[in-house]
Order: structure tokens, then sequence, then C-alpha cells
């Protein structure tokens, strides 16, 4: 049997505001090492199995091209990256890839694997997923237990039942529990019969699908009839989305783990975190001698116990203990280390009064680069728009503005209505109101150009779309 990663890739991330938002959440972030969280989730699998198939990826479809250039950067090509037109939690996600699956593998085994998760001990983990095929092999749906370090009050718990006969060091599940409280997690903790519940399953395709008809018929329904009108598009795979709109909203856990009769937990110590909070990241990140956890240009000065991050300016801490402090482009965060949880508060109120900086950064990626805001004022913005070699952005008009682009470095190819030239560095042109136009990297290094809007609404949405090599809507 083939074992397939299935990478859950629908997180938002908010419990890491200012650095995790909704355009560009935590999965997509190098928070921890150099790669970013989704390809350390895929990387650490080099080597797990001889008989290790591609990796379907499902995401959010606003994320696709972040996904896709993630996956590009590290050499993983993937069987397909499934759309998901709104979240529907993880038992819908899982049941999608599992009938992507089975369409060309009737045997498949997926390792379902949330893509925001930090594991130290890679060795120990492909250890713990063998043990866990061997019991999948014996017609098990497979969870993976962390063995606790402390009586956690963030993680639901596990409780483990019987050992299975032929497979040692994996137990049948005697109940799922939701998060306790801290003097029951202390009594889990020390009972020694409990594991951490990590959101991470080993199981055969076909088995789980068939637990979950016959446990959620309603999300098995909707996610067949999802899969029924299936598109491909590029390395995507678009599910009919107002079959999935319909369908309910609710975990593996929820649907089948508890209530079906082949349940088993594998326990593991691997040096797992879900980095759920900027608390969390400290627990996992390289301490100093006074116990500190900094990125970027920090300085500190009689400061312990601290996580300081600094993604642009310098940043400097005087005399405080136990604080998070990070720093973006255009907002900074400080709080005590034990009211991390609470940047939530924040971000709730930035969305109830529709501000852009809950959801974007002030760089902004798009599957041909970038763009980061520079300045803005009443009828102005000022852009610098950075354009990956080979790529173009779409044909296109505004009605509401003009632009002035100005070349910074590199080529770029210009199409005005009926004029295309040429512009390198240093040279300029002007695009109308209502000039149909595009830009284009023909070179092969990167094109960076100061991009300067003048008119009465500046806003994205101000996009007529002719023609898109990327298949965005028009």
């Amino acid at each position: 049997m083939t074992l397939y990663p299935v990478v859950l890739c629908g997180g938002s991330g908010t419990r890491l505001w200012p650095l995790s938002r909704a355009a560009m959440p935590k999965q997509f972030l190098s928070l921890v090492g150099q790669q970013t969280m989704v390809q350390e989730t895929l990387t650490r699998l080099s080597g797990v199995s001889s008989s290790l198939g591609r990796p379907i990826v499902v995401c959010n479809e606003e994320h696709r091209f972040l996904v896709a250039e993630q996956l590009r950067e590290v050499g993983v090509t993937p069987s397909t990256i499934m759309l998901e037109p709104e979240g529907r939690n993880t038992a819908p996600a899982v049941a999608l890839a599992a009938i992507k699956l089975l369409q060309a593998d009737p045997d498949a085994v997926m390792l379902v694997l949330p893509a925001d998760h930090v594991i130290r001990d890679v060795t120990a983990f492909h250890r713990a997923i063998g043990l866990a095929f061997q019991a999948v092999e014996r017609g098990a749906l497979v969870t993976f237990g962390i063995e606790p370090e402390s009586p956690h009050t963030g993680y639901g718990y596990i409780k483990r039942g019987k050992a299975m006969a032929d497979v040692s060091g994996a137990y049948a599940v005697e109940r799922f529990v939701e998060k306790p409280n801290a003097e029951t997690a202390q009594s889990f903790v020390a009972s020694g019969e409990y594991a951490w519940n990590s959101g991470m399953f080993l199981f055969q395709a076909r088995h789980y699908l068939d637990e979950l008809k016959a446990l959620r018929p309603d999300i098995f329904d909707a996610c067949m009839a999802s899969m029924a009108n299936a598109s491909n598009d590029l390395d995507f795979t678009r599910v009919d989305a107002a079959a999935f709109r319909a369908c309910p909203s609710e975990s593996i856990d929820y649907a089948v783990m508890e209530h079906t009769t082949a349940a088993v937990v594998v326990p593991a110590q691997i040096g797992w975190n879900d980095v759920g909070s900027w608390s969390a990241l400290w627990d996992v990140a390289e301490h100093d001698a006074n116990g500190n956890a900094c990125r970027g240009d920090v300085y500190l000065d009689d400061v312990s116990n601290s996580y300081v991050r600094a993604d642009g300016r310098m940043v400097t801490v005087i005399g405080l203990d136990d604080v998070v402090v990070v720093e973006t482009a255009d907002a900074v965060l400080v709080a005590h280390k034990d009211r991390a949880q609470d940047v939530k508060h924040v971000v709730n109120r930035l969305n109830a009064e529709k501000r852009s900086e809950s959801t974007f950064h002030r760089r902004v990626y798009r599957p041909w680069g970038s763009y980061e805001g520079i300045d803005a004022g009443g009828r102005h913005q000022v852009k610098r728009i950075t354009v990956k070699p080979g790529q173009k952005l779409s044909l296109q008009m505004h009605h509401h503005r003009a632009e002035h682009w100005v070349v910074v470095s590199g080529t770029a190819k210009v199409t005005c209505d009926d004029s295309v030239q040429l512009l390198t560095e240093n040279q300029s042109t002007y695009i109308p109101l209502g000039a149909v136009h595009r830009l284009e990297n023909p070179g092969k290094l990167p094109l960076d150009i100061i991009e300067v809007q003048s008119g009465a609404y500046l806003g994205e949405d101000d996009i007529v779309r002719f023609e898109d090599i990327y298949h965005r809507e028009k």
C-alpha cells in the first residue's frame, strides 16, 4: 500500500498576529527554521517510506498560488492542490482528498497532517508513522497522541484503552476528551493514560470514507456531490462550490474518530507543538542565556524569558521580563507572554472596523510576484511592484485611476492599448485611465517598478480583467 501525505492548509493563524494574517497565515511563514511551516511539513517526510506517493494539499482558494510557489521552492510536486471555496473543518477536507486518491489508487493510505505544526524529532516521527502503518494494515484508523510534557489546558486529550495484540505500542482509543481545566489536566498527566490530541491521522482512504458514510452520511454525500462536478485548473482541483458550501462543518474527531470502533492511538514523543500562540512559539524557539528568543535586528538590555522579533526595523527592549514584542512593516505587538492568547481580541476589533491590517501585510503576494504599499494619500497611492521572471499581470483596465510606472531594475514589457514597448532601468511610461494594459517580465531577473496611481478611487477591486494566465476571475 502506498502512503500519501494529505496536508491541510486551511487555518487562519490569527493568534500569531501581526505576523500571521488572513492573506498570509502562519503555515506560509518561516516561524522556526528557514523554511515555511508547510514546507517543513512536507520535507520532513523524506525517507519515511519506500512507497511514498505525491502529496495532496488542501487549501483555501485564496491561498492556492502561495501553496504552489512554496512547494515549487522545495522541489515538491503535488498530485494536486485541492481548493476549498469555504472552510468546512477537517472531516470534509479529508474526505475530498480521499475521494481524489481513490480515483487512482484503491488501496491508498492517507497520512493526514496539519500544515502548521512543529516536530523536532523527525526520526521518532518516522518511527511512529511506521508503527501506525502496521495498525492500519490490520484495519485501524490511527490518530497520533503526543506524550504530554505538562498539564496543558489548551489541547484535547486521548485516553488509551487496551493495547493492540499484534502491534506493540498501539492502543485502542477509550475516549476523546475536550480541553480540560487545570486540575483535570493534572490528573490526566499523573495517570499516564492520556496523550495530547495532535490532529494527525493515518488510515486507508477507503476505510475513512466507509466510516464517514456510516456515521455522517450528510458529510459524505455533500463531499461526493462536490467531487462529482470537480474540475482541473492548472495544478488545482476545483470542487463544486455550491455542493461544498452545503456540507456541514465538522472535525474528523467529532465526525468519525469518537464514534468508530476502529480508532487506535499511537502515543509519540516527537518534539511536537502546534504553535498556537506567541508563548508557544517562544517554547519551541532557541533561547539565549537569559531565556530570550530573538529574530531580526534586536537589542536587549536586562530582558529575560521574552520573545522579540523584528521584521524590518531595529527593535530595542529594556528592563522587561516575560514579554512578546513583534514588529512588522505596518503594526507592532507588545504583550505580556501570559496574555499572548488575547491577540485574538485585537484581530476581532480590526475586523469590526474593517481595517486591512487583519488581512494583509504591506507586501501582498500574487501569482506573478508581489506588491508593497509605500505611500498613500487622498487621490494617490505609491507601490513597489516585483514581477518574477517570465511572469505577467493580467490584461486589464481601470475605471477610476491612471498609473505611472518607473522601472527600478530589470526589463519591462508594457502593453498599453495598441502599443507594446520594452522599458529598462530608469525608463518610465504612463497608463491613462481606461487604457487596456499589461505588465510583463520577459527577462531572467526579477522586475522591480515603482507605480504611482492617481484618481478618485484606488481600490484593488477597480480591475477589469480581459485575459489572465492564472485563470483568475475577470
